[in-house]
């Protein structure tokens, strides 16, 4: 059996970079992206951000295109937050696109830091 293990550092922002995520904001995003990671069977090692972006570092399995991980979980997140909080039903948005880089398993702890 093959030994795989594929690792991203993804990153997105805000739509404008409109610095809206507020630490109850972001308990919540962050519960609502490791839910959907997990249930792609995509393990979260770390996740952060600011205001007007998100930090995630995730192990994405091999059947998983990685553009098809960032688009479930940047989808379900904004519809999570929009549902949640209603003064940001209409408003809160991720920008299009996003980053995404690859590092090696060695790197796991500098990445996690």
């Amino acid at each position: 059996m093959p030994y795989i293990k594929c690792f991203y550092h993804a990153i997105w922002a805000t739509k404008y970079r409109q610095a809206i995520i507020t630490p109850q904001i972001e308990k919540v995003l962050f519960s609502a992206i490791q839910q959907k990671s997990l249930e792609m069977r995509c393990p979260i090692l770390a996740i952060n951000g600011t205001e007007d972006h998100v930090h995630v570092a995730v192990c994405i399995i091999p059947s998983v295109a990685a553009a098809e991980w960032v688009r479930h979980v940047k989808g379900l997140s904004a519809h999570v937050i929009s549902t949640t909080f209603e003064q940001l039903a209409t408003s809160f948005k991720w920008q299009e696109g996003y980053g995404l880089v690859t590092f090696g398993e060695r790197h796991v702890p500098f990445v996690k830091n």
